[in-house]
């Protein structure tokens, strides 16, 4: 802060003594400084001094120019001190006074320089209270609500979704206002006032997890708070600091370049240049007291001006220097390009408005510029800032990280191995093969180590995180190299890389046994509805055929076309034959029966076009169902498993699929989470292992990855994947959040994949001896199982046939009886004759036969002749 203070000073010094180059004059100028007990001397005394023997030292930047000082001490806080020391020094005659630094004593100071019209100089933050208005104070320090914007715009460009603001007095809240105001988490926590130990604040900083953390306090506390981070192990990679202080170049980092903590802040000026760098180098070669980190800078402005004369003034008198406007009209308007770039001052509140500030950030090498705000154009990022963050290597060489996993085949095993094995040697699997790709791309050494209590990570009802989430929400591992679920809740606590595989939810179930073909698989072709179906529309033609055969007189026709003049006309649809057409259709057989009306062929037709269609039908799915042994499976997709109760289902506990269901506004998953939720200790599992031994040994359909199934159905025949993928997701490498490692990984997993290696390391791991081919679906000699129900019906066809003969039979020989004992009783007991039907008159089993000349007992007539 010292040599900020010098620089300013220096920079004000030359700036009054421009406008009295044109005389040999002896100017004196008063310094306000307050003492704490601590130091003899303070810095900003220390400073003063330094500026004012340099200058007069070199005699090439005012020539004509010899600079006195008055100095006087007053204690912190006593404004009416500082307005009286104030009153001593005017009463000397000096053309203008600097300090205090104190808000309440620059006010006091101000209003007595106001009074008497002689500049009040100030080289550190403006308190916003004090109104400067139309006023004779001048501050080269950059002003407040500009480095609150500039504060505000790197929180913007780091992106950061919440932050801890650490401030020492109440004065940086006011800074910090437009901070406050913007949309993000918030913790604000202060320093204790007069304490320079921090470690209680920075432990729970630790505790709670606050990884970025703006600080807002002195140089000097500063330091003091570098020192304490370092000493609680809060120097590492996944830490963010920002410190306001506009000297964080010229503190000790050196200690801290290789801890990989993200440090950033602001800098006036710039040390790499030439002229900026022998002026450092000469003042830490005279300063021998005070801070050596402290920078210093030289500016000044050619301001030419007439010869001004300077008189004692008196408070008590309240006459005002004569010159002292013109004096401030030539500060205000005066712009100067020096060591700290643009001075330009604002002409009615004298603060300076233009001006540069370099955004620095700590590296391995040492603190960078990676950008530069301008108090006009905002945010700037530099070249080299943009070639460093394509530079994929930058902060993973030579690192060793903790990489947390889960043993799960294949991404994670236990090597077989009949020696003893330690360290990464213990694992195999897709995880560690892509771990070592990632390492030789990023030259990062890893240690793997098993995640404590065996889970993935989900949330609790308590809002706790458990698994491999939490470790690295902890930051007990740098990485997450696992068969681990990109989701929503998690991406909220941890970062996520770009997926290395792509899958979904799906069903993993016993393989269904295997159906053969029974006896009447015949009938399998058609549903039992529609033999149903063909029956009722056989019987229904056939009943119709009959009726419109009666009632069209196309049907009917002689008998005798020898005997034109006969009576008899005959029909040969009667019920029976009607029926028997319509079977005989239905079979593909025929019969000797053909219809004559156009009517009664019309309905024949379309019967025959019917049986075309459904005998071709039945055929073409005879074979199938013949020959193929069918699986039938109790469920085929998610619907089917949310409708029925008798199969259990669930997933693995505190996993992605667990929570996808317990998130999902789907009724279907619902409805299943609902069912899952009701027997939580049987439907939720600790792992796949022990989901698939009970998907093999009881009635249970497990809920997992598709990748996992597609592994373990390679591996184990009796399982396979039920129905489609419930859902899209992907596996990604998970870091803390924050973690600079997040970026790199991604573009070393998006390299791996167009070089086609996650494909080859899948494949790799992926590939079993494969299960038996399923049986050969060629077609293949029929056996008895296939099409022994044909016999079956063919023989019962001949049984029904015999019994039908012996039927016949018995009821005609009944008939025969019956008429010979009516023969009988007519004569008397005579023998009786065979009988023997008249032609034309009696009926025909291939028609109906009508006479015109029948009268009553003709036929018992013909029978007694």
């Amino acid at each position: 802060m010292m040599e900020r203070r010098k620089r300013l000073v220096f920079v004000s010094l030359y700036l009054m003594t421009q406008v009295f180059l044109s005389s040999q004059q002896v100017l004196r100028i008063g310094g306000i400084f307050e003492t704490r007990e601590s130091e003899l001397v303070s810095t900003d005394e220390l400073a003063f001094k330094f500026a004012v023997t340099n200058i007069n030292r070199n005699r090439t930047l005012m020539p004509n120019i010899t600079l006195t000082y008055d100095i006087q001490r007053i204690n912190l806080f006593d404004g009416f001190e500082a307005s009286r020391r104030a009153c001593d020094q005017l009463a000397l005659g000096v053309v203008a006074v600097f300090g205090p630094s104190h808000s309440s004593s620059v006010s006091a100071v101000q209003s007595v320089c106001h009074a008497l019209e002689v500049p009040h100089i100030q080289t550190r933050w403006k308190h916003p209270s004090v109104d400067n208005k139309d006023t004779f104070f001048i501050n080269l320090y950059p002003e407040y609500t500009a480095i609150a914007r500039a504060i505000l715009d790197v929180v913007r460009f780091f992106k950061w979704k919440r932050l801890t603001l650490v401030y020492q007095d109440s004065t940086g809240l006011m800074r910090m206002q437009e901070l406050i105001k913007l949309s993000l988490k918030i913790k604000i926590r202060q320093l204790t006032p007069g304490n320079p130990d921090a470690r209680p604040l920075l432990k729970e900083l630790k505790k709670d997890k606050e990884f970025f953390v703006l600080f807002d306090c002195s140089y000097r506390m500063a330091a003091e708070l570098l020192k304490q981070l370092s000493s609680m192990g809060m120097m590492t990679e996944y830490y963010h600091y920002f410190f306001t202080t506009l000297d964080l170049f010229a503190l000790d980092l050196e200690p801290y370049r290789y801890s990989g903590v993200n440090m950033t802040g602001f800098r006036l000026l710039n040390p790499d240049d030439p002229g900026v760098g022998s002026t450092l180098d000469r003042w830490a070669l005279e300063r021998l007291q005070g801070p050596k980190q402290e920078s210093g800078l030289v500016d000044g402005v050619m301001t030419r001006a007439t010869q001004m004369t300077v008189s004692s003034l008196q408070c008590h008198r309240h006459k005002p220097w004569r010159f002292g406007p013109r004096f401030m009209n030539l500060f205000k308007e005066a712009q100067w390009s020096g060591l700290t770039g643009r001075i330009v001052l604002n002409t009615t509140d004298g603060l300076r408005r233009d001006f540069d500030l370099d955004i620095i950030s700590l590296k391995e090498d040492g603190t960078h510029r990676m950008a530069v705000w301008n108090s006009y154009r905002g945010l700037n990022l530099t070249k080299t800032s943009k070639d460093q963050r394509n530079n994929v290597t930058d902060s993973l060489a030579n690192r060793t990280l903790i990489v947390t996993t889960i043993l799960e085949n294949p991404y994670v095993m236990y090597k077989k191995s009949d020696k003893e094995l330690s360290g990464n040697e213990r694992f195999e699997g897709y995880c560690l093969d892509l771990l070592k790709e990632l390492s030789n791309i990023l030259g990062f050494t890893y240690q793997v180590k098993l995640v404590s209590d065996g889970k993935y990570g989900a949330q609790s009802d308590k809002g706790e995180w458990s698994g491999m989430v939490r470790e690295l929400i902890d930051h007990i591992a740098d990485l997450a190299v696992a068969p681990l679920t990109i989701t929503y809740v998690r991406e909220k606590v941890i970062d996520f890389s770009k997926p290395f595989m792509t899958l979904g939810i799906s069903i993993l179930y016993r393989k269904p046994n295997g159906t053969n073909p029974g006896v009447f698989s015949f009938l399998n072709p058609l549903s039992p509805d529609i033999w149903m179906y063909v029956l009722l529309a056989c019987t229904g033609v056939s009943c119709v055929l009959f009726v419109i055969a009666r009632f069209t007189p196309y049907e009917w026709y002689n008998p005798h076309p020898c005997n034109p003049s006969s009576s008899l006309i005959h029909n040969n649809f009667t019920l029976l034959n009607s029926f028997w057409f319509g079977v005989g259709a239905l079979m593909r057989q025929g019969s000797e029966l053909m219809p004559k009306a156009l009517s009664t062929r019309i309905l024949g037709g379309i019967w025959w076009f019917f049986t075309l269609i459904i005998i071709s039908s039945y055929t073409a799915n005879l074979a199938a169902f013949l020959t193929v042994e069918r699986m039938d499976a109790p469920i085929d997709s998610a619907d089917d498993l949310a409708k029925q109760t008798r199969i259990e289902y669930g997933a693995v506990r505190d996993g992605s699929t667990m929570t996808f269901f317990k998130k999902s506004k789907i009724s279907t998953y619902e409805k299943m989470w609902a069912f899952m939720s009701s027997r939580k200790n049987t439907a939720l599992v600790k792992n796949n292992r022990e989901g698939i031994t009970r998907v093999l040994t009881t009635d249970y359909a497990m809920l997992m990855e598709s990748t996992s199934i597609e592994y373990i159905s390679q591996r184990n025949c009796n399982l396979t994947q039920i129905g489609g993928l419930i859902d899209s997701k992907g596996y990604g490498v998970g870091t803390p959040i924050g973690s600079p490692y997040r970026d790199k990984v991604t573009i070393a997993i998006l390299q791996l994949q167009e070089e086609g290696k996650l494909h080859m390391m899948k494949e790799k791991w992926w590939r079993g001896n494969g299960c038996p081919e399923e049986d050969n679906k060629e077609a293949s000699a029929l056996g008895v199982e296939n099409i022994g129900g044909i016999f079956i019906v063919l023989a019962a066809g001949l049984v029904l046939s015999v019994f039908v003969a012996v039927g016949e039979f018995v009821c005609k020989a009944r008939r025969n009886a019956d008429m010979e004992a009516a023969f009988c009783l007519l004569h008397g007991g005579a023998q009786p004759r065979p009988l023997q039907p008249r032609r034309g008159s009696s009926s025909s089993s291939s028609g109906t036969s009508l006479s015109t000349d029948l009268e009553s007992g003709r036929l018992l007539g013909d029978h007694l002749e």
